[in-house]
């Protein structure tokens, strides 16, 4: 065992290439072949200690799984399960986490479940508790994941950073939010930000998105500390960075500011990958760098440009779209995409159909839109979607009656060309004093008319903690206005919340506010 167990410790600090190539070696050595026969021989004689640590050493050296050694050391470990003490069992969960399903795996974590079960409540080491979260996995039943909480919040003042990043994995692998736990943890790893290795941030960030948690306090605890550093940083791990924060659906605006200097600095590090990376991120939470937005757009184009002769259909359409979302045009890229062929390539997929025809509709509808040579139309045809309105909005509507006096003065569920859908629209002189009855005027142009576009929308379309529009609703925004509108947006939840009376005087706000921009000031390139 110790032999076992000190070729591990030197084995775990190589490369990836040195591991490869040490590897091979030790598998090849006679005396590493001597010693498995030996552990063979005696597994029913060692101590409890000994086992799980040799089998934690052997499993973790890379001994395949279906070695008559390996099934033997997992028998043995049942027939000695009921022997095992505390530390032993979060070996052992440990080594358990790490192997594919079989018989003795199943059969091995069964039985210590059900230890688990019984021992957890005298648990006292969250390292232990946070090896058994790994081992029970998702599949565990709730009252044992509810145990297991428990058991760490006893503990979780003698909480430290280590075991903080350790907890949160352990969750991850339960698929178990507890928001006690994440807060707590989450505290402790703000406290001690300094000492996170760049991969351990990384994978509380993903471990966030896997627990569908957001902490916008630690979120911005991260990036302000990953701004501090950024010079110390690969410009491919700030790349990483970027993408978690954006699955999240957080904007660290700062880092994205530094970044895009960096990147109209020296572009030539971006990969193809790491491009569509970039373009996604800044398409989605809307971040528009600073002073030379335009300079940056170009930089990217230029970088899109070069990967034109080997770039395949699918790269090429989610690239363009996230220019388009952004206001910016490839030209040259554009031309290539909407080339029949490329088209007909997309679309003979089955896969992401759907997707890829909605956002091929939306790169039409933005070379329309968004073309310098697009004027704004005297008269925009629209339709009633439907009379019913959804459950959502039935408090909007009523406040609406209430504060217009009848339902000719508003217009609900409005459909739009390019498929752009309106909650509610209202007309209203050109002084913005009188709500018009939205018969008065018919179809027809009027340029006394001004037209406003109520969209309720979710907590979700916004970047997280702002109200910030996300790229898709600020695109919507930035087209209903070259479209005539004034948009006005509305945090649906926030509203759900108001009292009746509150919410008519919003909406009564709202309409006579004298302070929304004018057409040609609403613009994607507003930031925070």
């Amino acid at each position: 065992t110790n032999c076992l167990t000190t070729i591990w410790k030197l084995f775990r600090n190589l490369s990836e290439d040195q591991q490869r190539y040490e590897k091979q070696l030790i598998f090849e050595h006679p005396a590493f072949v001597k010693l498995c026969q030996q552990l063979l021989q005696d597994s029913r004689r060692v101590t409890r200690g000994d086992l799980v640590f040799s089998l934690h050493a052997v499993v973790s050296l890379g001994v395949p799984q279906n070695t008559l050694l390996v099934q033997t050391l997992l028998r043995v470990c049942q027939e000695k399960l009921n022997q095992l003490d505390n530390r032993c069992m979060s070996v052992l969960a440990t080594t358990l986490a790490g192997l594919d399903e079989d018989k003795n795996v199943s059969a091995l974590r069964a039985g210590l479940q059900l230890l688990a079960e019984q021992r957890i409540p005298g648990i006292k080491d969250i390292f232990i508790l946070q090896n058994l979260m790994k081992c029970m996995g998702k599949d565990a039943p709730v009252f044992l994941k509810k145990k297991l909480e428990m058991a760490v919040l006893k503990e979780i003042n003698h909480l430290t950073y280590p075991n903080a990043q350790r907890v949160f994995l352990g969750l991850v692998a339960m698929n178990y939010c507890s928001i006690p736990i994440l807060n707590a943890c989450s505290k402790k790893i703000q406290e001690n930000i300094h000492d996170a290795p760049f991969w351990q941030l990384i994978l509380i960030l993903e471990a966030c998105h896997s627990l569908q948690y957001r902490n916008v306090k630690l979120f911005s605890t991260v990036a302000d500390y990953v701004n501090s550093t950024v010079c110390l940083l690969e410009k491919k791990q700030i790349i990483h960075f970027l993408s978690a924060f954006e699955i999240l659906g957080f904007q660290p605006s700062e880092l994205m500011g530094v970044f895009a200097e960096k990147l109209i600095e020296d572009s030539e590090f971006l990969d193809l990958k790491s491009l569509l990376i970039v373009l996604r991120v800044y398409s989605r939470l809307n971040y528009v760098p600073r002073g030379q937005p335009h300079l940056f757009y170009e930089t990217l184009h230029s970088c899109l440009n070069k990967y034109l002769p080997q770039i395949s259909s699918p790269e090429l359409l989610k690239a363009v779209y996230s220019l388009c979302i952004i206001g910016y045009l490839p030209h040259r890229a554009l031309d290539q995409l909407l080339q029949k062929d490329s088209c007909e390539e997309l679309l003979s997929d089955d896969l992401y159909k759907e997707k890829k025809e909605m956002m091929l509709r939306c790169v039409r509808t933005c070379v329309e839109l968004d073309s310098p040579s697009f004027v704004k139309p005297a008269f925009v045809p629209t339709k009633n979607f439907s009379s019913l309105v959804s459950v959502n909005l039935r408090k909007a509507r009523e406040a609406l009656l209430e504060l217009l006096g009848d339902e000719n003065m508003f217009r609900q569920n409005v459909q739009l060309p390019y498929k752009y859908h309106i909650d509610f629209e209202i007309w209203m002189d050109s002084d913005r004093k009188k709500v018009l009855p939205v018969t008065a005027t018919g179809n027809h142009a009027d340029t006394g008319v001004q037209r406003l576009a109520f969209l309720f929308v979710p907590l979700s379309a916004f970047c997280l903690g702002t109200t910030h529009p996300q790229g898709n609703l600020a695109m919507k925004k930035r087209h209903l206005s070259k479209l005539g509108y004034h948009v006005i947006l509305v945090l649906n939840k926030k509203f759900q919340e108001m009292t009746n009376e509150n919410a008519v005087e919003f909406l009564k706000g709202k309409i006579y506010s004298g302070n929304i921009l004018p057409f040609s000031e609403v613009n994607v390139l507003e930031n925070n």
